[in-house]
């Protein structure tokens, strides 16, 4: 096939998903979620977990509906992420009855700071989006190659560069359906869930951890929604879900 079918191709399918999303934008998680595996599932679909809270409330709503075993939950790896997170992960399985896949960069973080001369992200902006790259885009985007599409806990409560965040879209990058079934959950919803259907949940959100990432000085910080993340840096997105259309960073980063 020639690149320009490709490209047609593409693009109609990203055009048939923007069509997809006006039909599901105020359809429930639930509802989102049973489209999407429904759809997928015979062409491989997964789900990236943070073990953050809309993490966990997707795989207990996929769990409830008897779909999680339909989709591969996966997670990363960095190897500094808070032994809390680590310890969620290990409850989640537990209660739900799966593995993660543990998708991690090449490079250990020993070696890392032995290739670079010390921590990346003591480097300023440049050095923290350089990390990220290497710890979460590179190995992601391999992990994603030859799936059909992957689910995300991303919301639009999240901020402002996720304030146009669709329910279903084209992943340029990845070449794939992103499905976002909580995009338009707001955080009262999403912990009245997580409460009424006893989720367990990472334990720093009740240390006034608003979002969850590394455990760096720089990377996570005790804050509401994601001002904790990379504080003072002007970044607002590690870089994975930099998709060429719709998050966008709203400042210089490359990532």
């Amino acid at each position: 096939m020639s690149t320009v079918e490709d490209t047609a191709d593409t693009q109609a399918i990203a055009e048939e998903l923007d069509r997809q999303a006006q039909l599901l934008e105020s359809a429930p998680p639930q509802e989102i979620l049973r489209w999407a595996v429904e759809r997928y599932r015979a062409g491989g679909i997964s789900l990236a977990c943070s073990f953050g809270a809309q993490s966990v409330a997707c795989i207990d709503m996929l769990h409830q509906m008897g779909l999680l075993s339909a989709v591969e939950v996966f997670y990363l790896d960095t190897g500094v992420l808070f032994p809390e997170t680590h310890q969620t992960r290990l409850r989640i399985q537990e209660r739900y009855g799966f593995f993660a896949v543990r998708v991690a960069p090449e490079l250990s973080w020993e070696d890392q700071q032995i290739e670079y001369r010390g921590h990346l992200y003591q480097r300023a902006r440049e050095g923290v989006d350089h990390c990220c790259h290497i710890r979460k885009v590179e190995p992601q985007r391999k992990y994603l190659q030859g799936k059909a599409a992957w689910i995300t806990g991303m919301r639009r409560a999240h901020g402002r560069t996720r304030a146009e965040l669709p329910v279903v879209g084209w992943d340029a990058v990845n070449g794939m359906a992103k499905i976002n079934p909580m995009a338009l959950v707001d955080d009262a919803a999403l912990w009245g869930y997580i409460k009424a259907n006893d989720v367990p949940y990472n334990p720093l959100y009740d240390q006034g951890y608003g979002s969850i990432g590394c455990n760096t000085p720089v990377c996570t910080k005790p804050g509401d929604a994601r001002s904790g993340r990379w504080s003072g840096l002007g970044k607002t997105e590690c870089g994975i879900h930099l998709d060429g259309k719709v998050i966008k960073s709203l400042d210089a980063s490359g990532l």
